[in-house]
Parts: C-alpha cells; sequence; structure tokens
C-alpha cells in the first residue's frame, strides 16, 4: 500500500478526503506561497517600500506563473525549505529581472510558508464547518423524531437507566453545536500572517514593518498577529485542539454506534455497511470503523505536533519540519472522518422493538434506581437501596421480572416505575433542547 492513505489510489474510497485533500498537495503549496509573495510586493508598492511597477509585474506574476514541484525538489533538499527553489524559479519565470529583484522583499521563508499554510488551513476549517453543520442537521432531524423513544442507557458497556433515542442523538450532536460556537474565536486568534523577517525582528523590512504585516495580513483575509510567532507555534496548536474535539465527538459517535449494531444487541441499523469476504450474512460497521482508525491516527499525529511545538532558539528546523508531517495528518484525518460521519448519520435507522426487547429483556432491572428512589419516599434511603438490591438478587436467582416482586411485596407503589417512557427524566428535553441549538446552525 501507499506510505500514506489519503495518497493510495487503493484506499481513496475508503479513507476520502474529499476538497481537504487537495489543499495538502505540492500544488496546492506552491500555489498558496505564490499568492502570499504576490500579496506581499502589491503591500510593499503600495507603502512605497518597493517601486509600484515592481509590485504589480510581481502580483501579476504570481497569479500567472506555474511552478512544478519537481523542478525546486533538488534546491528544497538542499535548503530544508521550498522557498529559495521557488524564488530562483519565479524570478526565472518573470524574465524581467528589474523587477523580480524584488520579490520577497524583507521577509524569510518562514513567513511564507507559514502564511501559505494558513490560507490553506482557513479553507479547510471552512469545509470542516460545513461538514459539521451538515451532521448536526441530520442528528438533529432524528432528535426531533425520536425524542420519546425509549431506550436502555449504557455506562461501562452495561444497561444503566432509560433514556430515549433521540437524547442519545443530542449527546454526540452537542459537542459538534460547541465546536461550531468556537470556530470564530479559533479563527480570530490562529488564523495568522507571518511577516517578521530572518530572526524575528522584522529588521530588513524598514520602518514601515509594522504596518506591511497589517496590510498582508488584511490582503490575505487573515489576522495581524502584532508580533512575530516563528517559535510560537499556539496558533498552529489551537485550531489543531479545535480539530481534536471534534475528533473525539466523531469517535464517540462511531464507537457507539459500532457497540449498537453488535450481533445481539441491533437497536440501529447503518444504512451503509460492508461486505464480509467469507460471511455472507454480515454487513460491517465499515464507517464508524473508519472513524475510529482515522482517530487513532489523530492521536498519534497530535502528539508529534505537541513535541514539534517546543523550539529552540528564533527557528528550529527539525521541529518546523516535523510539523509539516503532521499538519496534513491531522487536517486529512479529520477531514475523512468527517466524510464518514455525514454518510453515517444520515442514513442511522432506530430499531423500536429492538430497544424495547433491551429495556426488558433484564427482568427489568434497569429500573433500579427508580424503584430505590420510590421506596425512598416511605423509608430512609440507605434502606431503600438494601431492599432494592435484594430484590435484583432476588429477581436474578428467581428469574422473575422485578415488577413481578414489587407488586407482591409492595403493592402500593405506583406501576410508572416500570415503565420506560416514565423514567427517562429530562431525556426530552435534552433532545429538545439540541434541537433548538441546531437551529442556529442550519445553513
Amino acid at each position: 500500500m501507499a506510505a500514506s492513505v489519503f495518497d493510495s489510489p487503493l484506499y481513496a474510497q475508503l479513507f476520502t478526503t474529499g476538497d481537504a485533500g487537495r489543499l495538502f498537495s505540492d500544488t496546492a503549496a506552491i500555489r498558496a506561497m505564490l499568492l502570499v509573495e504576490g500579496a506581499l510586493a502589491k503591500v510593499q508598492g503600495a507603502l512605497g517600500v518597493i517601486p509600484e511597477l515592481s509590485a504589480a509585474a510581481i502580483h501579476r506574476a504570481s497569479l500567472e506563473i506555474q511552478v512544478d514541484p519537481g523542478a525546486i525538489a533538488k534546491a528544497t533538499g538542499e535548503n530544508g525549505v521550498s522557498v529559495p527553489g521557488l524564488l530562483a524559479q519565479f524570478r526565472a519565470e518573470m524574465q524581467a529581472p528589474e523587477f523580480a529583484q524584488h520579490v520577497h522583499w524583507g521577509a524569510t521563508s518562514q513567513d511564507i510558508i507559514d502564511t501559505a499554510l494558513m490560507l490553506r488551513l482557513r479553507q479547510a476549517l471552512t469545509l470542516a464547518e460545513t461538514d459539521i453543520k451538515a451532521i448536526v442537521s441530520s442528528l438533529a432531524d432524528a432528535a426531533h423524531e425520536h425524542k420519546t423513544l425509549p431506550m436502555p442507557a449504557r455506562t461501562y458497556g452495561q444497561h444503566a437507566t432509560p433514556t430515549t433515542w433521540g437524547a442519545v442523538l443530542a449527546e454526540w450532536g452537542m459537542p459538534l453545536i460547541a465546536a461550531l460556537d468556537e470556530l470564530e474565536a479559533v479563527r480570530a486568534s490562529s488564523l495568522f500572517v507571518s511577516l517578521s523577517g530572518a530572526a524575528g525582528t522584522a529588521s530588513a523590512l524598514g520602518p514601515k514593518a509594522a504596518q506591511t504585516r497589517a496590510d498582508l495580513a488584511q490582503a490575505l483575509g487573515l489576522n495581524d498577529p502584532k508580533r512575530s510567532w516563528h517559535v510560537d507555534r499556539s496558533p498552529i496548536l489551537r485550531i489543531a485542539d479545535w480539530q481534536g474535539r471534534v475528533m473525539a465527538a466523531l469517535s464517540h459517535i462511531a464507537q457507539s454506534t459500532i457497540g449498537l449494531t453488535m450481533t445481539g444487541i441491533e437497536e440501529i441499523a447503518l444504512g451503509t455497511s460492508g461486505a464480509s469476504s467469507t460471511m455472507p450474512q454480515k454487513q460491517n460497521p465499515v464507517g464508524p470503523s473508519a472513524i475510529i482508525a482515522l482517530g487513532h491516527n489523530f492521536t498519534g499525529q497530535r502528539a508529534t505536533l505537541q513535541a514539534a511545538a517546543a523550539h529552540q532558539h528564533q527557528r528550529d528546523g527539525g521541529a518546523w519540519f516535523a510539523e509539516w508531517m503532521a499538519v496534513p495528518q491531522l487536517t486529512l484525518c479529520l477531514a475523512s472522518a468527517l466524510h464518514h460521519a455525514k454518510t453515517m448519520v444520515s442514513g442511522l435507522t432506530p430499531h423500536p422493538v429492538q430497544m424495547h426487547s433491551a429495556l426488558t429483556a433484564s427482568l427489568g432491572l434497569i429500573h433500579a434506581e427508580a424503584l430505590s428512589f420510590a421506596l425512598a419516599d416511605t423509608m430512609p434511603r440507605p434502606k431503600a437501596q438494601k431492599i432494592t438490591k435484594m430484590l435484583c438478587l432476588e429477581a436474578q436467582e428467581k428469574q422473575v421480572p422485578l415488577a413481578d416482586l414489587v407488586a407482591a411485596d409492595y403493592p402500593d407503589l405506583a406501576p410508572g416505575i416500570f415503565d420506560p417512557s416514565h423514567q427517562t427524566g429530562h431525556a426530552v428535553t435534552e433532545a429538545e433542547t439540541f434541537v433548538a441549538r441546531a437551529q442556529k446552525h442550519r445553513s
């Protein structure tokens, strides 16, 4: 197989990344760097830092010239960064040395590479936002429809108390809504332009360095950090943190989905599933499994990024190079997971009969908490808990439903404590609250 599943024709449909995949190609990286160089020249021309004729020529050329990644590979290997080779090729292609001499004026390679990365991450965040909104919308529609459908809640993989399918869907969707709510703040605190020169002091940019940086940020639609962030990788880490929270939410959905489709449980069905090569009866949960695998990979790359954030002095090649390896993988892992999640949640179908069966299959022991609180109305709570535990043991030993034992020993207790629809607490409210919040994020 290919070194990365995202570059593999064989696995292209299993780990598809959509438009995000096109943002992390060599061609896209070069195009973004040229856009930065062109915008920088245009801004410097307007400020009188470089001649306006040179600025206009450089800006126009940055939009027209195509640089083959292979043509600058040797220079990149020698220099450790792609910008020197890119500039040499760009100047040669301009065929106007009197203008080309002013390209990259006062900037350093890291300024161009980091700013170009932010341009691509900005697009990646927008694509992720669109996908999350679609997922939230599907979850909200289903939560509204099934807000009263009772099913067992599970803690530590075991039945706990009754909940509703709508509340479960709300639980899945709320972290995604939180991520949407946080996204503007992430953009404001992270999508920075970089323009600080060779050692972060902007010495070669002259007295208009701060104004040049601010104008470049405006020209590119990025934010002005008002400082150098060459060795402060907090902007990258904040974006990765946001991506990580979304990935965690998707992994939770995937893990829970697999649990609810297991043989013998099957409380929900997937709209799409995978075939086994030898077992015709099987329909494998391919989408959820892919999300979980992507989450594992994301976690490993996130650790790499954290380590790479510790730079030495004013620039650190080893740390910076490691970041280049991690950031695309993090972004593409999330993009692929979002693709699977969109497909998965839009096709989920609850099985009410199986849900009801799961509620009644354990002799009604799922209602033990409700029983203990009902008994506590007429006796001390510790005594009520002790009696409830004894009744549960008796039900298991005699294989008699808990409700029958309670009816015989405590006939005055309300029978509603054994009705799942009466024991879901605020589940319906949770579903309704989620639906209302999701409405604000519909396109």
